[in-house]
């Protein structure tokens, strides 16, 4: 069995490739700033990684998830992501709740509870977040979407996910009516200011530019301009 670090190894080196791109190898400071360690640290451990066949590394470059260790990356998210929906569903948890203690239990739910959960749950496509949850063959589709951030002034869209998992921010989305799924409207996007302002139902928020870019939404047809 894999050792909890080795999981969050892998699980973190294959979320930063996924975010731009999976050819491309994660630096040891990337992945140091991820998971809260030194970059020695990180060092070591990519070499243990590589002599278990899990990643390859090459110094002043970075870390690349071979095919088995990409396999048990996506096994972790698995468990992680019917874990976070789970706690979502069955026991109300907020979606600024769920991500830590889904952390706690990914490491020790065997496959067969995992296996159960994701029958239980109707064997759902997405988590709380709209992160796509990995099939039982280790199989994934990215859900299509742009952030929020890219539309035009008048741009009508519908949140499909949100790619940031800190409480405060996801408790300010709340705030803002900005949860999975809500529908709005795009009234003002200014780069040049670094922030846009949106309308949704009966009430209007604002976000500044790199927190828009963290919501991805589909656009929906009926743009007013």
């Amino acid at each position: 069995m894999p050792s909890l670090t080795v999981e969050n190894y892998l699980k973190a080196i294959y979320l930063i490739a996924s975010r731009r791109g999976e050819t491309e190898a994660v630096a040891t400071g990337e992945l140091a700033q991820a998971l809260s360690v030194s970059p020695g640290t990180v060092t070591g451990m990519l070499k243990t990684l590589s002599e278990g066949d899990l990643a390859t590394y090459t110094p002043y470059e970075g870390a690349r998830l071979t095919a088995s260790g990409r396999r048990l990356a996506l096994k972790v998210l698995r468990r992680h992501r019917l874990l976070e929906l789970f706690l979502a569903q069955t026991l109300k948890m907020t979606w600024d709740e769920v991500h830590e203690e889904a952390e706690h239990m990914e490491h020790s739910a065997s496959d067969r509870l995992i296996d159960r959960i994701d029958d239980f749950l109707g064997n759902p496509a997405v988590d709380p977040h709209g992160d796509p949850i990995p099939r039982p063959d280790g199989s994934l589709t990215e859900p299509l979407g742009l952030p929020l951030a890219q539309l035009g002034r008048g741009a009508r869209f519908r949140v499909i996910r949100v790619v940031e998992q800190d409480p405060a921010f996801l408790r300010y989305l709340t705030e803002c009516g900005l949860d999975l799924g809500a529908e709005g409207i795009l009234t003002e996007n200014r780069p040049e200011a670094g922030i846009l302002a949106f309308r949704l139902r009966d009430r209007d928020a604002a976000l500044g530019f790199e927190a828009a870019g963290k919501i991805l939404v589909a656009r929906q047809v009926d743009d007013v301009g």
